[in-house]
């Protein structure tokens, strides 16, 4: 599978971005996941792949090596969701709240 946003990766544009950008723009595509959970699964797996490829991002920079155990976290959850939550009860909803927080952050 082909990266979504590797102009993202390749121009280094997700390295100049706060901690709380990363973390809203990956709450954009679990936004967009939950639109379309349960209407379109195509648009609904997209979101989330992207979601998962912006976590990645955010997983691999540098600055954030002490909150790995957060990001990663976040990362398992995200699939835990998707995969129907049975491990952790994750859901869309939850994750969705988790990340609006860090948009609203990253607009101040």
């Amino acid at each position: 599978m082909s990266a979504q946003h590797s102009d993202l990766a390749a121009s280094g544009r997700w390295g100049t971005m706060s901690l709380a950008a990363q973390l809203g723009n990956v709450g954009s595509e679990v936004s967009r996941a939950l639109k379309w959970r349960g209407k379109d699964p195509r648009l609904f797996d997209g979101a989330v792949i992207r979601a998962l490829e912006l976590m990645d991002f955010t997983i691999q920079d540098p600055r954030w090596r002490r909150r790995l155990k957060e990001l990663t976290r976040a990362r398992e959850m995200l699939c835990d969701a998707w995969l129907g939550g049975s491990e952790y009860r994750s859901d869309f909803e939850g994750l969705n709240r988790y990340f609006f927080h860090f948009a609203v952050a990253a607009r101040k």
